[in-house]
């Protein structure tokens, strides 16, 4: 079976909106966007790297999906993070029944969140990583079908904005990896217990 993994950048008070820029998502009057900037390290990096040499596939909500390539793909120079995202297979989960696919090698796939992406699971293929798209991981994490995840934990407070995770029921998790940055974040990789 498919397994799933949430990797998302957050702060210590569990807030994950608009890491990377100002204007990445201000819904709610968030006005902290790009708090994220500035802690990228040789460590990260290399985590990173790691990472997008994994291979498997790529899920998204629409909006961070639209958000995240309409970003990347707007640089004049070619850049190892923009090929990653267009090479490899994209899975987009979107209510609107109007929805069409903007980038090459994406699947499109209406409905709920949560049942949508059961049945993608269940019919094995790559596993997926989640990137952003925080109201699928939620919907995701409350159905119990996100396998892992990798949070790269900032050293940052907010006090305000969307969190990775809300009101639910308790989840444990297991520690399998920790990397600490010399720029204060810590790369903590969790299973899901």
């Amino acid at each position: 079976m498919t397994t799933i993994t949430a990797f998302q950048s957050i702060t210590l008070d569990g807030v994950m909106q608009a890491p990377g820029r100002p204007d990445e998502d201000t819904r709610g009057g968030f006005a902290h966007g790009g708090w994220g900037n500035g802690y990228q390290d040789e460590v990260s990096m290399q985590f990173a790297a790691e990472g997008m040499a994994g291979g498997g596939a790529l899920l998204f909500g629409r909006r961070t999906y639209e958000d995240l390539l309409g970003f990347w793909t707007s640089f004049d120079q070619p850049n190892p993070f923009t090929d990653v995202l267009v090479q490899s297979t994209k899975h987009v989960v979107t209510r609107d029944r109007e929805a069409t696919a903007a980038y090459p090698n994406t699947a499109l796939h209406v409905g709920e969140g949560a049942q949508t992406v059961a049945a993608l699971k269940s019919e094995g293929g790559e596993d997926l990583t989640i990137m952003g798209s925080g109201e699928l991981t939620r919907a995701l994490h409350a159905a119990g079908l996100i396998d892992s995840y990798v949070l790269q934990v900032h050293p940052i407070v907010l006090g305000s904005g969307t969190r990775l995770f809300g009101e639910g029921d308790r989840t444990d998790l297991r520690l399998e990896r920790s990397i600490p940055t010399g720029t204060g974040v810590i790369i903590a990789q969790y299973a899901v217990a």
